[in-house]
């Protein structure tokens, strides 16, 4: 009724102005009714909605309904908030049948897909290199960004990206999971959906079901080839180069369906992925696209705009981006694996000559071009700068995860005990091809294990795990052999260098006609290192002589951490036995000040024994891995256990002085990690004012603070003046309201030469009476005393006399004590 009254403007026909006003009308009402009715009825009227209305109409609802549903760009929008959404919840199976790859959501996405309709995502919220190079005016190696810059007549500071319907609903998909936003767990709604999105797009099996739409558009356009000019050395398409649009890279229809599987993957790959350090983003730019980087410049950036100023993004993943990163590495692997076996013996000349479909070729491709590089970038980013604490175990089972794809094979083969596990052979040249993501991060891990409390089980446990997968049989081997033919004469390989090879980061659509494989490992090898690491790379050799050194160092600390664990447990065993039903009678110590305990609460008898079975497997692997001589290991071995004998601990760790005092060592602080020394820290502060031990009642402890508090008040110079008497009198004065040591020594700091002692002055104390023990101890008196016919007051009486006298006997022991 509303759209009939209105008039359309001029040059609008009158059905198309009906159609826009009606579509207003109806984004109106679900935006209104996004905030009152509950969400099965609103995904009831969105699938209503999406049946009856054609694509150009729907056109202008579905940049909204993105955002509804995944939340905005910038996290000021939660949307479902799918991060959050669990099984245990009414509406996860209504959020999940709506987002299944068949669901209504993708429907309207197909729907739109097969018209030209393009919406647009700014520059300034893609991942930092990518958003560094556009704004420097260099195109992106990733062919996902071909094409689709949209320069503004007003300046680049509104770059946007015109993206067509799935990429745009797979980008704020991917974009969900680096909002800033509380942490989810792997049975939310959102690790769920990726993995329902990669099996459904990256099927293991069988081919992608295609679209319920015809779309001549959505295929992947392959950019202009870019030649080589040595290892890992590439040349970015810079924006002035005119990219054409190209026909669809395959005429063979099941080509026209791979190109969403190649969106998905490029779309997790350049949002979850492609972040890292500005000194990492320097140093992978090359020599040649810094100078046209300056030529550039003044066409397509700012005057300030630069490198320092255009690179400013902070990236610090958390737990769940890693994990959800692991579960992308998983499924590729099971997805690679999945190639036929035809497919993976045919030779290169073989393979031009037969029909290949598109999908296995993309699997033949899909680890080594898309993802090597982004995630050797990203997890060395991670080892570098995850805080030293058991989270970072989600790094470290991705990294695992990945440089074991044998894991994720179908083949069925017969389980074999842990110390006999082989990699079998067929996988040398995926270890070779990748060898820094084996050796590289192997040190970078090698230094952090150095550096972490490997008295933690946890901890432990993670050195345990990476000995472990290091230590299958071959493994070791052809990772050695890698290193030989990187390290082979550069001579030898001139005459190879004009067949090309095209690295990770210069492939258009990798479902264009195959690039020529070069079968020399030699080649291969040293193209993978330079890629990653450029051609001034300082390669260190996994088993070299420094490297050994550090394992050697390692194996030295965990031998400490072993003692340091058998030493907390005797002392915990002594503790448990002192702290008996005798104790609270006065004959167990109730000091914790001095107890002996370790890095975390929890590092129980149990977390012990687990933390000597980790560091003792941790150990033969490590002999086994670098082929340590067994006798020299026990050598060391003893050698330590002569050293750290108990008096060792007590000593102060290893300092050197300063100017401000003394300053810790690096040995110092790996022996205060390991527990191996520490300094004799106790409590200098007012006695009263201790935290509550788990002895005490705090209730109590509270209560007869304040009341001694108003008593010290009220009668405080009295006290001082008793206490300040020469005779029996001022003594025994002295021994109720003084402590036994009224001056004390405070204990030198490590940052400080001084040393300050403290008077403390006459006072009442009552915070003993709030000890369990002690209540315990006067329940039993009244008790007795019950038995033997005295009251409340009788009893009373006699505990204040029989305190009264045992202060009157201490002070004239004490007093005879001195003249003798």
């Amino acid at each position: 009724m509303l759209t009939r009254m209105l008039t359309a403007p001029a040059g609008f026909s009158s059905q198309l102005f009906e159609a826009l006003c009606s579509v207003l009308l109806h984004q109106a009402n679900l935006k209104a009714d996004s905030t009152t009715k509950p969400l099965l009825q609103r995904c009831q009227d969105l699938v209503r909605i999406i049946d009856e209305y054609p694509a150009k109409e729907l056109h202008l609802i579905f940049p909204w309904l993105v955002e509804s549903v995944f939340g905005s760009l910038d996290g000021i929008i939660a949307g479902w908030n799918l991060r959050l959404l669990h099984a245990r919840s009414s509406d996860y199976n209504i959020v999940m049948n709506f987002l299944n790859p068949n669901g209504p959501m993708m429907k309207l996405v197909y729907k739109l897909q097969a018209e030209e309709y393009k919406y647009e995502i700014p520059v300034n919220y893609l991942p930092g290199p990518v958003k560094a190079c556009i704004q420097q005016g260099v195109l992106p190696d990733c062919p996902l960004f071909h094409n689709k810059l949209q320069f503004p007549l007003s300046g680049l500071l509104t770059v946007n990206l015109a993206l067509n319907p799935f990429e745009f609903f797979m980008f704020n998909f991917a974009y969900c999971l680096i909002t800033p936003k509380v942490s989810f767990s792997t049975d939310s709604a959102y690790f769920v959906l990726v993995d329902t999105y990669l099996q459904y797009f990256l099927p293991t099996e069988g081919s992608v079901p295609p679209s319920p739409f015809s779309d001549s558009r959505g295929s992947v356009t392959a950019p202009s080839p870019r030649p080589s000019t040595g290892y890992g050395v590439h040349s970015p398409s810079l924006l002035k180069h005119h990219i054409f649009h190209q026909p669809s890279v395959n005429a063979d229809p099941a080509a026209q369906e791979i190109w969403r599987s190649e969106t998905l993957l490029q779309m997790f790959v350049e949002i979850w992925l492609h972040h890292y350090s500005l000194e990492m983003y320097q140093k992978l730019q090359s020599p040649q696209v810094k100078v046209r980087e300056q030529k550039m410049r003044p066409l397509f950036s700012p005057p300030c705009s630069g490198t320092l100023h255009t690179y400013q993004e902070p990236f610090t993943p958390t737990e769940e981006h890693v994990l959800v990163v692991r579960l992308l590495v998983k499924h590729l692997h099971a997805f690679s694996n999945s190639l036929k076996p035809e497919q993976l013996t045919s030779s290169p000349s073989a393979h031009s000559h037969t029909h290949t479909s598109p999908l296995e070729e993309f699997k033949r491709v899909v680890v080594q071009r898309f993802v090597q590089q982004k995630l050797y970038l990203f997890l060395q980013h991670c080892f570098s700068h995850w805080p030293l604490d058991a989270s970072f175990r989600a790094v470290l089972e991705t990294w695992l995860s990945y440089v074991q794809p044998w894991r994720y094979t179908r083949e069925k083969t017969n389980p074999q005990p842990d110390q006999n596990r082989t990699v079998p052979d067929k996988w040398e040249s995926f270890v070779q091809e990748n060898l820094l993501i084996y050796t590289k991060l192997f040190q970078v891990f090698l230094n952090r294990a150095i550096r972490t409390d490997l008295v933690n089980a946890k901890n432990a446990l993670m050195v345990f795990r990476v000995s472990k997968v290091f230590a299958q049989l071959n493994l070791a081997e052809m990772i050695q052999k890698g290193e030989q033919l990187f390290l082979e004469p550069e001579h030898v390989l001139h005459h190879r260098q004009p067949r090309g090879y095209l690295t990770p980061s210069q492939g258009g659509s990798y479902l264009s006609s195959r690039q020529r494989v070069v079968t020399d490992m030699v080649f291969r090898v040293k193209s993978h290192v330079y890629a990653l690491e450029g051609q001034d790379c300082q390669y260190k050799q996994m088993f070299g002589t420094e490297l050994r050194g550090a394992v050697m160092k390692l194996i030295q600390i965990i031998a400490q951490a072993r003692q340091t664990a058998k030493r907390i447990s005797d002392h915990s065993s002594e503790v448990a036995s002192n702290s008996s039903f005798l104790s609270w009678f006065g004959l167990g110590s109730s000091d914790l000040n001095n107890t002996f305990t370790s890095g975390e609460p929890d590092e129980s008898g149990e977390c012990l024994r687990k933390t000597h079975e980790f560091l003792d497997k941790a150990l033969e692997n490590l002999c086994q891995i670098f082929k340590l001589n067994q006798g020299q290991l026990t050598q060391l071995m003893s050698n330590l256990d002569s050293s750290q004998d108990d008096g060792n601990c007590k000593q102060l760790p290893d300092c050197i002085h300063g100017e401000n005092g003394l300053m810790l060592t690096d040995l110092g602080r790996r022996q205060i990690i390991n527990g191996l020394r520490r300094f004799d820290i106790q409590y200098q502060g007012d006695p009263e004012l201790q935290p509550i031990r788990s002895y005490e009642n705090a209730l109590l402890v509270r209560l007869l603070y304040r009341i001694s508090s108003l008593v010290n008040e009220r009668f405080g110079e009295q006290m001082n003046a008793l206490c300040s008497r020469p005779d029996f009198l001022g003594r025994l004065g002295r021994h109720y309201l003084t402590d036994p040591k009224s001056t004390i020594k405070l204990r030198q700091s490590p940052m400080s030469q001084r040393t300050l002692e403290r008077k403390r002055h006459p006072r009442l104390s009552l915070r003993g009476l709030a000890s369990y023990r002690t209540m315990v101890l006067l329940l039993l008196f009244y008790m007795v005393g019950a038995f033997l016919s005295f009251g409340p007051g009788s009893s009373t009486l006699l505990i204040v006399a029989g305190g009264f006298l045992y202060g009157l006997m201490m002070t004239l022991i004490g007093e005879k004590l001195k003249t003798h």
